[in-house]
């Protein structure tokens, strides 16, 4: 009489362990399918924010941690780069290339901004504002900028033609910029207007950290395209700059000496250690 119950005890055990382990199973393959597309996201990502592999003919596959790259490019060292940047991918553990290179392959030009571009104009517009942002120079200056393939717009009001001209030459000494349309529009400000900004500004710059400045002035080293930011050593003590390093010339130096001097709260640019 116990036989049956006991035999559809065990069927039902089994059919439970059956459908636990199926589940376990379902759930590991649709982790690894989220894994692998993640990877092969992050390795496309990366093409097309690359200057030298974005307007190729790139594909990417990965399963089980190898991922396997497709496509054409016209230069050994570019199917060397796509390699590499699959391995420095998190779980990559090989890389078939099958990347072909051909010395007569030219990329097909995109009839839209690829998201490359986008990325490079949207660094550019940010690192422009950031440094009208920091300069004292600049401050309470209506200014909007825009970017189209290095192509930098400005718009908005200065309140005298030097101050039009500084933001003008800002932009154009940023990296990756190759032309500036300055459309700023010169309106002097009101006397009494002028003074209560200037006041403000002042007060401001007195509250300035030394490590806030040395930050501000290494980042707008590092943006600028006629500069060795890298190269230049910054520190600042009382709103005191001091610049230390080599540079290639005399007009890089002025330059680095300018950018420094341009930063809200620095008093004075002590270059004496920055030498070409």
């Amino acid at each position: 009489m116990k036989t049956q119950p006991r035999k559809l005890l065990i069927a039902t055990g089994i059919a439970l362990w059956i459908a636990a382990v199926s589940t376990s199973s379902l759930a590991a393959t649709a982790s690894q399918e989220v894994t692998e597309a993640r990877q092969e996201t992050q390795i496309w990502t990366t093409y097309a924010l690359s200057p030298y592999l974005r307007a190729n003919d790139l594909n990417v596959t990965v399963h089980d941690g190898k991922a396997t790259l497709t496509g054409k490019v016209n230069e050994d060292v570019n199917k060397d780069l796509a390699k590499e940047i699959a391995l420095g991918v998190s779980g990559i553990k090989e890389v078939d290339n099958q990347i072909e290179v051909r010395g007569d392959y030219t990329p097909t030009p995109a009839t839209a901004r690829s998201y490359g571009d986008i990325v490079d104009d949207a660094s550019i517009t940010t690192a422009i504002k950031s440094k009208l942002i920091w300069s004292k120079n600049t401050e309470g200056h209506d200014t909007a900028v825009s970017t189209n393939a290095g192509k930098v717009t400005l718009k908005g009001t200065a309140d005298t033609a030097v101050a039009k001209e500084l933001v003008g030459r800002m932009a154009l000494n940023t990296r990756g910029v190759t032309s500036v349309s300055n459309q700023l529009v010169v309106t002097p400000a009101k006397p009494g207007v002028a003074d209560k900004t200037k006041d403000a500004s002042n007060e401001a710059d007195d509250e300035i950290s030394d490590a806030w400045i040395t930050t501000k002035v290494k980042s707008t080293l590092l943006y600028s395209s006629n500069v060795r930011g890298t190269d230049v050593v910054v520190n600042t003590k009382d709103g005191v700059v001091t610049l230390n390093g080599r540079v290639d010339s005399g007009a890089e130096r002025a330059l680095a000496i300018e950018i420094a001097d341009n930063v809200r709260g620095v008093k004075s640019v002590d270059a004496k250690g920055l030498t070409n």
